[in-house]
């Protein structure tokens, strides 16, 4: 699945936002729920393949459902999604302490 998230440190956040969804009873916090290891991959494509790179974070989710420790993480996904700013994500926040990073890029890496 496909979601907007924050990073800081070796923590990932994302949210529940405010898109239609087909119920309150997600899927992600039930697995969450039932095993809390998770791995999340970002990725960059291009047409032009000496500039693709992916990351994998592999770590352990946590769901955060009281206000105070959405709060940091809200604010954080709010500086990096103007989107948020306008409609703050209701939650709640998914937690992830990277335990393990790796990656790869076609070419160097800045």
């Amino acid at each position: 699945m496909v979601v907007t998230f924050a990073v800081e440190g070796d923590a990932i956040y994302t949210a529940v936002d405010r898109k239609p969804k087909s119920g309150a009873n997600l899927k992600r916090l039930r697995n969450v729920g039932e095993n809390p290891w998770v791995t999340m991959l970002a990725d960059d494509y291009s047409d032009d393949w000496d500039t693709l790179w992916w990351v994998r974070a592999d770590g352990r989710a946590a769901i955060l459902a009281d206000q105070r420790q959405m709060a940091a993480p809200l604010r954080l996904l709010a500086n990096r999604y103007r989107q948020y700013r306008q409609a703050p994500p209701t939650g709640p926040v998914l937690a992830v302490t990277v335990e393990r990073w790796s990656g790869w890029a076609a070419g160097p890496t800045a």
